[in-house]
């Protein structure tokens, strides 16, 4: 009786730790005016275009605004201030584990005037050196698949290589999984996270 009473609490745990693990991604950016200057006080909203669901925020000192734990979808970013025209920026993607950056440069005019930027997201990411790359359900559909070795999707990324000892060490002979090299870093050092959804 108490195994059964362990197993059913661990279960009951693990759904809400399955979903935390894929809402890791953000949307963050800076509200500068005209000048270049940082613009505090700003309200943020960051809307979903599939649900509706809306989440707020202001802008720091520095201009700063930074949403977290953001679901997987298309959001519009929507910047409001006294004395600015209304800024807003449609179709932004936010995929697994983004970090997707959003500037803002506000036009001096009224409130009730509204200023559409259509690509305001940051294609480059330049606020961490962290290299990364998303393969979508298509490509793992469409893809052949030597030996239907999921981990081989990883050689679709940049700068990432079989190793020339997952043979050598391998007892079968049979290439050892996950045996690759990412920017030049051994291959002992992958780290394959693994996410659920129920």
């Amino acid at each position: 009786m108490v195994r059964i009473s362990t197993l059913v609490l661990l279960v009951s745990l693990a759904g809400p730790l399955a979903f935390s693990q894929i809402e890791t991604s953000e949307v963050l950016g800076t509200v500068r005016d005209p000048t270049r200057a940082a613009v505090a006080k700003a309200g943020v909203t960051l809307t979903n275009q599939d649900t509706g669901a809306e989440a707020k925020t202001t802008s720091d000192e520095n201009g700063s605004y930074n949403f977290l734990n953001v679901k997987v979808g298309t959001y519009t970013v929507t910047v409001e201030l006294a004395g600015f025209s209304k800024f807003t920026a449609p179709d932004i993607v936010v995929n697994v584990g983004a970090r997707q950056r959003v500037d803002v440069a506000l036009q001096v005019g009224a409130v009730t005037e509204s200023i559409t930027v259509a690509g305001a997201a940051t294609l480059l990411e330049t606020d961490t050196s962290e290299h990364g790359q998303l393969i979508n359900s298509q490509q793992i559909v469409e893809l052949p698949l030597n030996g239907r070795s999921s981990a081989d999707l990883a050689l679709l990324a940049t700068n990432v290589h079989r190793s020339p000892f997952s043979v050598a060490f391998a007892a079968n002979g049979t290439p050892r999984e996950g045996s690759f090299n990412a920017n030049g870093m051994r291959s002992t050092y992958n780290n394959f996270p693994l996410a659920f959804v129920t």
